[in-house]
């Protein structure tokens, strides 16, 4: 039995093509407020179908109409004084009507210069522009949409209300805004664990005080620090002017034909809604010239140098009052040296949390199916709480039968996970050429040693060991806590699939040579070579 044939359902949610359904009468509003409001419901990013807009060639209108009814999550209907004059106007409100009454639609209504009472009763200017259908068969059901939607909660737009049209417009924008935000903010139904880490962040975040904030969020490769970055962003972009996420900032700062400027432009051109911006010349001085206007919520996704942060987020005083700034990192130095006071370590799955994640991945469901919790609980003691590795191992043995998982297991014993070892390598690329052989040295022979004795091993070697361990420990290449079992002393842990990762880095150089290996550490390999006398010439 494959591992896939038992899952639960996942519950369906309606993807809509469009946000806002505009409806309105041409000849009243089109050049004049319902082009202001469309412009500025998509300068929002909110995708908007207004009929001169999306209605394709060929096409009848009324079939393209009632398929985009259908395919819109809100309807803003535009009540003017010749509104009801249009049979084309009625039949689109009884339609949003009919999808109204769902749980996944929405209507507002807004009073264009007529009063809620002349819609709902048909009289005044409205009553005028009906009378022309009196006698039509559909005028029973048009008179029924009028006065339902009359009765919705919406806007009322004269020559006193809030002042003008573009504070209405403002007031609309938000609410929209506010009800898609709620509606499409949830967490992916395989990331575990984030709602508490999510809610962490934000609290310390503290939206509504008045100072510019930059936290930070660091951790090992792999442990998920992107993904919480994106939570946070998505739970709490609503709440500012602009917003930025800059994904992948390491790789891009470092090309040589991209670099920080074009970051500079990306930051810019989104905070400002200008895509024709150019970053010329001094691009931290029009950074900061630009940018203080705007509360805004910026993220920079893997930073791994100060020249990074300078160049992105320089300094308070480049953004306005409220506005807040995420970094995620693997260094801790970086933040520490950009003044970041405000740090978070993203903390590895708990048990409960990794059988979880795997098991969405694996098992499209909460837990393993009858037969495989042997095989999955084999799977979290190689992954070891490290979300990455949970999500691909996961996703590697859906669908797949026990000797298949049988078989996975035993090549991780001889073959590591490539994809996670390519993303945790970026950590030990980027160190200096002493620090890679103290890495190195702690990977192969002296995971869990006490603190002291690993620096006289590492000191009788001609490294810095104080300096060198600090510094891999700030970069979350390894851990230092306290040693329970002795008075004052400390000790020293890693990761296992960083372990694994720096065993990887020795033992590719030759692959099938041990006695060729920088480093030696596993027993038997140790023996065959002394005893058999064929590494003296590679022994220093």
């Amino acid at each position: 039995m494959a591992a896939s044939s038992s899952s639960s359902a996942s519950v369906d949610q309606k993807s809509f093509k469009y946000d806002v359904f505009l409806s309105f009468r041409g000849t009243d509003t089109r050049n004049n407020f319902i082009d202001h409001l469309y412009q500025a419901l998509q300068d929002k990013g909110i995708y908007t179908y207004k009929d001169d807009e999306r209605i394709t060639k060929g096409k009848k209108i009324s079939d393209d109409l009632l398929a985009s009814i259908e395919d819109s999550r809100f309807y803003i209907v535009v009540f003017s004084k010749n509104y009801a004059s249009s049979s084309w106007c009625l039949e689109e409100l009884v339609k949003i009507m009919e999808c109204h009454k769902t749980e996944k639609h929405t209507a507002y209504p807004i009073f264009y210069d007529v009063e809620p009472r002349e819609v709902h009763y048909q009289t005044g200017a409205v009553g005028e522009a009906f009378s022309k259908h009196e006698n039509k068969e559909a005028a029973g059901k048009w008179r029924k949409a009028l006065k339902d939607e009359a009765h919705l909660a919406g806007w009322e737009l004269k020559n006193t209300a809030y002042g003008s049209e573009t504070k209405l417009i403002q007031k609309i924008i938000e609410e929209i805004s506010l009800e898609l935000h709620n509606i499409n903010f949830s967490f992916d139904e395989k990331l575990v664990g984030n709602e508490t880490r999510v809610n962490d962040i934000v609290s310390s975040l503290e939206i509504g005080s008045d100072d510019v904030r930059m936290i930070g969020i660091k951790g090992m490769g792999g442990a998920g620090k992107t993904t919480l970055a994106r939570a946070v962003f998505d739970k709490i972009s609503i709440q500012f002017e602009s917003k930025s996420f800059i994904g992948n900032v390491r790789d891009v700062a470092n090309n040589p034909l991209t670099g920080l400027k074009s970051l500079q432009q990306q930051i810019l051109s989104e905070v400002l809604n200008d895509k024709d911006i150019r970053v010329i010349g001094d691009g931290k001085n029009i950074m900061k010239r630009r940018m203080c206007g705007r509360k805004v919520l910026i993220a920079l996704d893997d930073v791994n140098d100060i020249e990074q942060l300078e160049a992105l987020a320089g300094e308070p005083n480049w953004f306005k009052s409220g506005s807040r700034i995420i970094i995620t990192t693997r260094d801790e130095q970086v933040l520490l040296a950009h003044r970041v006071t405000l740090i978070r370590d993203v903390n590895l799955l708990s048990s409960k949390e990794a059988i979880s994640l795997f098991s969405r991945y694996a098992f499209v469901r909460e837990g393993p199916i009858q037969g495989y919790e042997e095989l999955s609980e084999q799977v979290l003691r190689y992954a070891a709480g490290l979300p990455l590795t949970i999500k691909v191992l996961g996703s590697l043995l859906f669908g797949k039968d026990k000797p298949e998982w049988e078989d996975a297991l035993l090549r991780l014993k001889t073959i590591p996970l490539a994809k996670t070892l390519e993303i945790l390598e970026l950590s030990y690329t980027a160190l200096e050429g002493d620090l890679k052989e103290i890495f190195l040295d702690v990977a192969c022979m002296m995971k869990g040693w006490r603190k002291d004795r690993r620096i006289k091993a590492l000191e009788s070697r001609g490294f810095h060991a104080i300096i060198g361990l600090k510094e891999l420990q700030q970069k979350s290449l390894i851990t230092i806590c306290k040693d329970d079992y002795t008075i004052c002393g400390e000790r020293v842990g890693m990761h296992d699939q960083i372990e694994e990762m720096g065993r990887n880095i020795v033992r590719r150089l030759h692959p099938d040579m041990p006695h060729k290996h920088s480093r030696l550490w596993n027993r038997d390999e140790i023996e065959h070579i002394l005893s058999n006398d064929i590494g003296k010439d590679y022994v220093y």
